[in-house]
């Protein structure tokens, strides 16, 4: 079975906040202004006409302004939570409050291959890697694709990728398709999966990933794949990305404000679709354009969306990754930066682990050194225990200033808390004279040694024979409607 380690993953220990309660209800009443007064373009016909049917105002044929009342009635029926299952039902993530889960993310055009240290085009073959690399990594939650395959066809390389996740993990996935009828057979082959669409919206193995324009540009695939997702109380992750600067302000707060309203505009959109839709907002998204280099800005404003998301009590969808072009000390400074951000911040759902050149190419070495910082991070923000047994202050007393606690009972019954019995497996801690005498290897060499371990031996729980074969059939179908 996939490797997952049951962990408290709640995070309430530490936190921090770039934005104060009032800030945020300043943001959320910015957004209902612009949703109110100035509107959005949709590009989807059946969106526009249940928005209109519902109150909405329509001008111009798309343009659609929202009342705020519209807004607040999608807060009482939208979930505060959404769970994720494993192929066998399990609910192993219960996305909620400031519970973290992370996983890697998904079509990097180009990988830096472990074996060579290369950077390629990415194969479908790498895809096949990196899902079971992530099946045997107890901390990875759950996954996406990773790579996106140049050796099959372009047109419906996402099918190729959807039948390699669900025959090579077992783990909860998040799928990103670049078209409305990817996405319809993904379900269909998630059904296949489960036992049925029934089974599918009771244990969702999967949630699907929808990338918007901007905040008020909503494109036709994006609506439809947030209305079908919802009319199965399957969970969606709408995420608007607008950059300040070109499409919005260039100020934080008025790019934010926005995006927000995007955000906003599919909440309404999903609740009208099906009351009781599991919904997902983005941690990110709002971006200042680099005037320089005409990217997103480094660091860029993590931790702020988040903020606005626990505001309104709904699970996040957070980022992690990099810059750098290869696997060194940049990939990985940044790579633990934005994952401490993003778990301090408490973004539920972190992708993006091994992800470099700010997402277009992607590493399994950067992907195990990733995993090894979730037990950092899960270890470095609990909450401390103070209590009577932790305190011991009668062992104390017994022992004395000049006693030995090695081998008392308390000491039995407590050091396995400090990372035992996983101790890090990359992180090396020996003098100098035992790091030699281990081969002197460097961070990279040890996590490239991981990954070729984990293919060698790690083999995923297979797919029944009649299932798999169905699930091809799916993809075999998808081909011959690219032919005729």
């Amino acid at each position: 079975m996939a490797n997952i380690r049951v962990n408290d993953r709640s995070f309430e220990g530490v936190q921090y906040r770039r934005l104060s309660d009032e800030q945020c209800e300043k943001i959320h009443c910015a957004s209902l202004e612009i949703l109110e007064r100035t509107g959005a373009m949709l590009y989807h016909q059946q969106a526009i006409d249940l928005l209109k049917k519902a109150g909405a105002f329509v001008s111009d044929g798309n343009r659609v302004r929202i009342p705020s009342g519209m807004v607040e009635k999608a807060f009482t029926t939208v979930p505060k939570r959404v769970v994720l299952c494993d192929r066998y039902g399990r609910r192993v993530m219960q996305v909620e409050g400031h519970r973290c889960f992370y996983g890697p993310g998904s079509d990097l055009l180009t990988i830096v291959d472990h074996r060579t240290n290369e950077r390629r085009r990415a194969l479908l073959s790498d895809v096949k890697d990196a899902m079971i690399v992530s099946d045997a990594l107890p901390d990875i939650d759950y996954v996406m694709s990773f790579f996106l395959p140049s050796d099959v066809d372009q047109t419906i390389y996402d099918r190729y990728q959807m039948e390699v996740m669900l025959n090579y993990t077992t783990k909860p996935m998040l799928v990103v398709t670049p078209d409305f009828e990817g996405l319809k057979l993904a379900v269909e082959m998630a059904e296949i999966v489960v036992g049925g669409a029934e089974a599918l919206e009771r244990n969702p193995l999967m949630a699907c990933y929808v990338n918007v324009t901007s905040g008020l540009v909503h494109n036709e695939e994006a609506l439809q794949k947030l209305m079908y997702m919802a009319a199965r109380r399957l969970p969606v992750l709408y995420i608007p990305v607008t950059y300040g600067g070109m499409a919005a302000p260039v100020t934080m707060a008025g790019c934010l404000a926005f995006n927000n309203a995007g955000v906003l505009l599919g909440l309404v959109l999903s609740q009208l679709v099906r009351e009781g839709a599991p919904f997902v907002v983005p941690g990110f998204g709002a971006t200042i354009l680099n005037m320089r280099t005409l990217s997103g800005a480094i660091p860029d404003p993590r931790g702020i969306e988040a903020e606005l998301a626990h505001y309104y009590g709904l699970p996040i969808f957070g980022i992690v990754g990099s810059g750098a072009k290869v696997v060194d000390g940049q990939a990985t400074l940044e790579t633990a930066l934005t994952m401490q951000q993003a778990t301090l911040s408490g973004a539920n759902i972190i992708h993006d682990l091994g992800y470099m050149e700010n997402g277009l190419t992607g590493s399994l070495a950067l992907f195990v050194i990733a995993h090894e910082l979730i037990g950092h991070l899960h270890h470095t923000t609990r909450a401390v225990d103070v209590n009577d047994e932790t305190l011991a202050l009668d062992l104390i007393d017994e022992i004395g200033p000049l006693g030995n606690f090695l081998d008392t009972e308390h000491t039995r019954r407590h050091y396995r808390q400090y990372w035992y019995p996983e101790p890090p497996e990359l992180i090396e801690r020996h003098k100098y004279d035992g790091w030699v005498a281990e081969g002197s290897t460097t961070l990279l060499e040890r996590a490239t040694a991981r990954v070729d371990k984990i293919l060698a031996t790690h083999i995923p729980d297979p797919l029944p024979g009649d299932v798999a074969q169905a699930i091809k059939a799916v993809v075999r179908r998808a081909e011959e409607s690219v032919k005729s």
